[in-house]
């Protein structure tokens, strides 16, 4: 009877074959230079994060559109009561769902992908992913005054994220999968490709390299086609083509940039001072953003919801100014409680509808002062969008970008800069307010440490930047069985028994240690009597009681990144570190050895 093949079966071989395809890209990807592997990852992240954005939307649109038989955001079409009890009653059904998620689990928004991104190595949980989704549906159909651009950019990036995770990718090409997914969700929120890019880069990585601009760019345009194909290539809003008319606009620009700062530093401080209840149980914390809400609704219903319709009727001109002005301070109010009282929803969307109302009563007010000016109400309107966009989220480059590709209008750009550059300056410095996130965090007890040093350190992983010029060996060995291994030229032994610590030796030092033993031996036998193959070959040794530097190892991963290896490092005093394979029981636990000094190679000028 013939035995039974030992040969893997054709699936194993299929499978062992992609472990090792995965296992090359692994590598690969986390050398610096891994630019080709990371922009076909950015398309599939970008991919990822354009079909959960669409999603997200259809479930809010459809139902409204359904509900209202008109537009999905016309919720001033509701009978009065329902402006009161609409937001009142889905703030109570979030806070009853929240009260069953542990507190760690209710983090969400643009923070939270901030911290994890820059804390957490871009590892972003599924469960408060899972919880923006299911979260900012039932608060956008509830009618809150937030905005849906927040929860995409923590959609955008979770789906990232939680594609490198399950690709076990290192941790260094996690944080351009994460602005691959931020870009993709930009693109398809407001059809805006290049905000995206900028958004991505300028908020939530916070640097702008080569190999983080050409994914990111492939990405946001997956998201961008993917938003065409779903939605329609109309941009977010309606823009008439504006454009400034006469140089003496110029100061009411100005004036309308310092107008925009004041009210962001109102926004910002009063989402910070509602940020501080967070310690009130979630439920009547939550009732109590929805009560504000349903409140000022019953006199500005237009607050409801996203409120891009109302951006677009002030860009017409349909609004009159003091309904302008009651939407302005409404929606201020009931978004800045909203957020910081942890309705899980966005800020940037409302801040551009701040804006827009701003605009549209400044707008009016320049025309009915100066008529020989001939400033366009709308203009203004777009101006105040821009400028309150980037002194909330501290943002200017993005904003710029955004007016610009919603115009398709090269003649705003020059009075755009102007009221940002006026809207962020007056922002941070007269009012020494930092943009909604980052003040957001601090608040929360959260610090972004973005120095150079560190933002250096990852952008490279370990398996990139490891030795893999050694040996293993146990402690004890024969003289023989030492020189054998040093006539493989490596450049260190690594010391490694089962249930102990792993050390690491120079092979110099022990090439001098077997040098000085011979030198030693010669002179101590008789010249008379000494055989030419008496070597002492079989002599055996302690490796550990060679004397010499001896570097004790702790394992990292081989995701890592590393500044994780410098951190394990500092964290556990050791001098060196092995990086662990976990993958498979049938090879070495090591696949290589990082030092100290490999580390500081990689930042020292």
């Amino acid at each position: 009877m013939p035995e039974p093949s030992s040969a893997p079966s054709n699936p194993d071989r299929i499978n062992h074959r992609g472990q090792v395809v995965l296992d090359r890209l692994r590598h690969q990807l986390a050398h610096l230079d891994a630019l080709p592997q990371l922009t076909i990852l950015g398309f599939f992240a970008g991919l990822a994060a354009a079909g959960i954005i669409v999603a997200f939307r259809l479930l809010i649109d459809l139902p409204l559109a359904a509900a209202f038989a008109s537009s999905s955001e016309n919720f001033e079409s509701l009978p009065r009561h329902w402006h009161f009890l609409l937001p009142v009653l889905g703030a109570l059904l979030l806070g009853l769902i929240m009260h069953f998620i542990p507190p760690e689990r209710r983090q969400v928004s643009v923070g939270h992908v901030l911290d994890r991104l820059h804390n957490h190595q871009g590892k972003l949980p599924a469960g408060n992913w899972a919880w923006q989704f299911s979260g900012g549906i039932i608060a956008l159909l509830s009618g809150q005054s937030m905005g849906r651009e927040g929860p995409a950019v923590h959609l955008g990036a979770g789906a990232a994220s939680q594609l490198g995770q399950w690709l076990a990718l290192p941790n260094n090409c996690l944080r351009t999968l994460i602005g691959c997914g931020v870009a993709s969700a930009i693109a398809a929120s407001f059809n805006t490709p290049m905000a995206g890019v900028i958004f991505s880069m300028e908020v939530i990585l916070m640097e702008y390299t080569i190999a983080g601009f050409i994914p990111v760019m492939l990405a946001s345009v997956t998201g961008a086609t993917v938003c065409h194909l779903i939605f329609g290539e109309a941009p977010a809003f309606t823009i008439n083509p504006p454009q400034m008319n006469d140089l003496l606009e110029l100061p009411l620009i100005v004036f309308t940039g310092l107008a925009a700062a004041t009210l962001a530093a109102g926004f910002i401080r009063l989402q910070l001072l509602a940020n501080r209840q967070q310690h009130w149980p979630v439920v009547p914390r939550l009732l109590l953003a929805g009560t504000i809400t349903g409140s000022l609704a019953l006199f500005c219903p237009q607050i409801l919801g996203v409120g891009y319709d109302t951006i677009d009727g002030t860009m017409q001109g349909e609004i009159a100014v003091p309904l302008l002005l009651a939407i302005v301070l409404s929606k201020l109010v009931a978004t800045s409680v909203s957020g910081g009282l942890g309705v899980p929803a966005g800020v940037i969307g409302p801040s551009l509808f701040i804006g827009a109302a701003l605009g549209g009563c400044l707008g009016a007010a320049g025309t009915a002062i100066t008529p020989e000016s001939g400033a366009n109400p709308s203009f203004y309107v777009l101006l105040g969008m821009s400028a309150m966009m980037a002194a909330v989220i501290n943002a200017p480059l993005t904003a710029l970008i955004t007016v610009f590709e919603l115009t398709q209008n090269p003649h705003v750009v020059f009075p755009t800069m102007l009221i940002v550059v006026v809207a962020v300056l007056t922002t941070r410095q007269v009012f020494r307010c930092e943009g909604i996130f980052l003040a957001q965090l601090k608040a929360n007890g959260f610090n972004l440490n973005t120095g150079p040093i560190r933002q250096a350190l990852n952008r490279v992983g370990v398996r990139s930047a490891m030795e893999t010029n050694y040996l293993r060996s146990p402690n004890r060995q024969t003289l023989a069985q030492l020189k054998n291994k040093l006539q493989q030229h490596p450049k260190w032994l690594l010391v490694d028994e089962p249930e102990k610590d792993k050390y690491l030796l120079s092979a110099a030092d022990i090439s001098a240690f077997l040098d000085n033993r011979k030198s030693t031996e010669q002179d101590a036998r008789d010249p008379a009597t000494a055989s030419d193959s008496e070597d002492g070959g079989d002599v055996e040794i302690k490796l550990l009681d060679i004397p010499g530097r001896q570097w004790l190892l702790k394992p990292i991963q081989q995701q890592a990144s590393l500044y994780e290896a410098q951190q394990v490092l500092e964290q556990h005093k050791a001098d060196a570190l092995y990086v662990e394979r976990r993958t498979s029981t049938m090879l070495s636990p090591v696949l290589g050895i990082i030092t100290g000094e490999r580390i500081k190679d990689y930042y020292k000028v």
